[in-house]
């Protein structure tokens, strides 16, 4: 995810803490491909001066947001981003977002809809909508963990890891079969992924429960695979194939990742208009 593709605006807000917002700025400057900043860098980044690039680096440093490479005198994301990471996933916040994206896809379609996040080798279930026909399980579906190899909700966020990634995490790792339709052979599934990634999108029967289809959209952070959004229900439902549902799903996915990254603003009271007499 680059700042670019968050479409960030550089402008402190009006009535924002300028340096506090700068701090923010820089810490949504770091990502996967650009893991480490110097002072100068940010400085020319961000048309700031080179001692108040490295007051604020230092700052976040001091805090544990940062850690500073005695070596190259670069900095990379610290322990307290991480801390802040975990307490978000588990707070309750991300289901509050995502709760009206999915209460719509499932008036939409009328199927079962989930959220998903990785969990080492499995997919976590975030947030969830029960489709019109009840409930697919006799226990809730939020904080289930579907495995990495099995079924659409979590191929199609595998599928856009990078292929180094994906290739320590399937290879040379046991798998087990839930029905005789699961797909344990890390070929077969890397030829799986490919057509995933090449079509957008996952469509699995029977892979992980026994009549029961799903299809699922990757979502994504900028550049970064963060989820997957799925609709799940009875095979008959489906009528063998899903693509009467990918455009809401797509949808969905997208308005999904617009309130990860935008998150909706409380709107301001409205001011009073004065009485006239």
């Amino acid at each position: 995810m680059t700042m670019a593709e968050f479409d960030l605006d550089r402008r402190t807000p009006a009535g924002a803490l300028q340096t506090v917002d700068r701090a923010l700025l820089v810490l949504l400057a770091f990502e996967r491909t650009r893991p480490d900043w110097g002072v100068t860098e940010v400085a020319e980044e961000f048309g700031w001066d080179t001692s108040a690039a490295q007051r604020l680096l230092a700052t976040l440093a001091g805090r544990g947001f940062l850690v500073s490479d005695p070596a190259t005198r670069r900095y990379r994301i610290g322990p307290a981003v991480l801390r802040l990471g975990r307490l978000w996933e588990r707070s309750g916040s991300l289901e509050l977002l995502a709760g009206p994206v999915l209460e719509e896809l499932r008036r939409t379609t009328g199927d079962t809809v989930l959220f998903c996040l990785p969990d080492s080798f499995h997919m976590r279930c975030v947030a969830a909508e029960e489709g019109e026909t009840g409930p697919l399980r006799y226990y809730p579906l939020v904080g289930e963990l579907y495995p990495a190899h099995a079924g659409a909700t979590s191929k199609s966020y595998y599928a856009y890891l990078p292929d180094e990634q994906r290739h320590r995490l399937f290879r040379g790792r046991p798998m087990a079969r839930f029905t005789d339709r699961t797909v344990t052979e890390p070929d077969l599934l890397e030829r799986e992924f490919i057509k995933i990634r090449a079509q957008g999108y996952a469509w699995t029967v029977g892979e992980y429960d026994t009549g029961i289809a799903t299809v699922a959209v990757p979502v994504f952070l900028g550049r970064e695979p963060y989820g997957s959004l799925s609709l799940g229900g009875g095979e008959d439902r489906f009528r063998g194939a899903p693509e009467d549902r990918l455009d809401a799903l797509r949808h969905a996915a997208q308005l999904l990742e617009q309130r990860l990254t935008h998150p909706p603003q409380r709107p301001k009271p409205r001011a009073r208009r004065p009485r006239t007499t």
